[in-house]
């Protein structure tokens, strides 16, 4: 099973997750999955279609927002950011570690005015270091 980690009220960052961890997330009032991960990443990941078709199965949303190794780009940022404007209930966020996830999540939450510090803290409360990202909420934040 994998560990959802608190970000905020309403979001939570995960490592890959499984069919078996919808059910807990479904516990904790996740009505939305932001899957980051690119399809075929490794070999032991699961496949997004799967996660999907349990998600809805369950009564889940799912969205894919796959991030690479090539970075963040606005339309990725935009679409989150919408996604969490727009949501009730809790959205998880799942790729590899939780990380990508993690720095998409303070991007977007800083494109739409959210302190930076504030969300540096909350991620490190979390397990997670937004330093990598931190120049680009800044601007984010500063842009609003």
């Amino acid at each position: 099973m994998s560990q959802f980690r608190r970000l905020s009220d309403t979001m939570l960052a995960s490592p890959q997750i499984t069919v078996a961890d919808l059910a807990e997330a479904k516990a904790q009032g996740v009505t939305l999955i932001v899957n980051n991960r690119p399809e075929g990443e490794s070999a032991d990941q699961a496949p997004g279609s799967e996660i999907e078709a349990a998600a809805r199965a369950a009564g889940i949303d799912y969205m894919a927002i796959p991030v690479s190794g090539a970075g963040f780009s606005h339309p990725q940022v935009s679409r989150l950011a919408e996604a969490l404007s727009a949501r009730d209930g809790q959205v998880l966020g799942y790729c590899r570690s939780g990380t990508r996830s993690t720095l998409l999540w303070a991007l977007a939450r800083a494109s739409l005015g959210d302190d930076p510090d504030e969300l540096a803290a909350a991620a490190a409360a979390a397990g997670y270091d937004v330093s990598p990202v931190r120049p680009a909420m800044d601007a984010l934040a500063a842009g609003r």
